[in-house]
């Protein structure tokens, strides 16, 4: 019975003593299982790199693309030709106005807005923002797929202009800025199972070229020998004649 006071004992005081090790010190905390110190561990400060943008050469006094052209703007207040200026556009706003920049330089006529020159300066304007954005944000497969079907997009126009319009091609690249690299040969990779399956189809060939030959060998004795008849026919003829 005193034996099972004491064991009593011991187990209600645990608890309170591991408490007062935690209270006390940090040492008595570390020894035991079930209470710890939680660690705090300092974040590191990421800092933002600066990409230059294609955007920069933007004057911050132009005015958007939708008040360009509005007559009335010159004589509006200084505050509002501020709130309309690309100083407090937002990004879409001034896309729209680096791609007709673009365009202008390429476009045929004042109203061509879909010709092949025309695609290429909207395609590569949307490309260098999908790359300046990557650039910031390397996780983003999203955009990364979309500007690689901008890119193929744009490689297969650029290919029709060089194949059919070498002039304008040129024109296209220089005003642009694209630097254009032919595509490489077609090289397809040496298997194992790619050699055996030629060398198979090589001997199927072959084969096929005997027999064919042997074929075009006895059509061939079979056409002399009808001529050669028909010959000997004639010569008849003419001596029977006579």
């Amino acid at each position: 019975m005193l034996a099972l006071r004491a064991v009593l004992g011991r187990c209600l005081a645990g608890p309170a003593r591991s408490g007062a090790a935690v209270l006390g010190s940090g040492a008595g905390a570390a020894c035991t299982p079930f209470i710890q110190t939680p660690r705090c561990y300092a974040r590191p400060v990421r800092r933002r790199k600066d990409i230059p943008s294609h955007l920069d050469d933007l004057p911050p006094t132009m005015l958007k693309k939708d008040y360009a052209n509005v007559p009335i703007v010159n004589s509006v207040d200084d505050v509002v030709k501020r709130l309309l200026s690309l100083e407090m556009a937002s990004q879409k706003e001034k896309m729209k106005v680096k791609i007709q920049q673009l365009v202008e330089k390429v476009r045929r006529s004042p109203s061509d807005d879909g010709s092949f020159e025309v695609q290429v300066a909207v395609l590569t304007a949307k490309i260098r923002t999908y790359e300046e954005h990557l650039q910031r944000h390397p996780k983003d497969k999203n955009n990364r797929r979309r500007m690689l079907m901008a890119i193929d997009r744009r490689k297969k126009l650029l290919s029709y202009l060089r194949r059919v319009r070498y002039d304008v091609f040129e024109n296209t690249c220089k005003q642009l800025d694209i630097q254009y690299t032919l595509p490489p040969p077609y090289s397809r990779r040496i298997t194992k199972r790619w050699l055996v399956k030629k060398a198979f189809c090589i001997k199927v060939f072959q084969e096929a070229q005997k027999l064919k030959a042997a074929e075009r060998l006895k059509q061939r004795s079979e056409r002399q020998a009808r001529e050669r008849a028909a010959k000997e026919k004639q010569a008849q003829g003419e001596g029977t004649a006579v």
